[in-house]
């Protein structure tokens, strides 16, 4: 079993369940895609600064399918 603690959750009363960081209402794909525009970490972190910097590199290391948004399921 894990002892680490979850930094996104998704709750459907929250942004319509939108993966954000825990405790705030910041969705972790504005951290992908200030990274993959070529912002730094740090600017990241400025503008958002209820975010904290060891949970958004703990978001960093999950695979990014388990906090990218639900994935519709297919319907045969």
């Amino acid at each position: 079993m894990s002892t680490r603690t979850a930094v996104v959750h998704s709750d459907p009363k929250i942004l319509g369940g939108t993966p954000v960081f825990v405790g705030t209402r910041v969705p972790v794909q504005i951290l992908f895609d200030c990274l993959e525009a070529g912002d730094p970490l740090e600017r990241f972190l400025d503008q958002y600064p209820t975010v904290s910097r060891e949970q958004a590199l703990a978001a960093l290391e999950t695979p990014t399918g388990s906090v990218g948004p639900p994935k519709p399921t297919e319907r045969l």
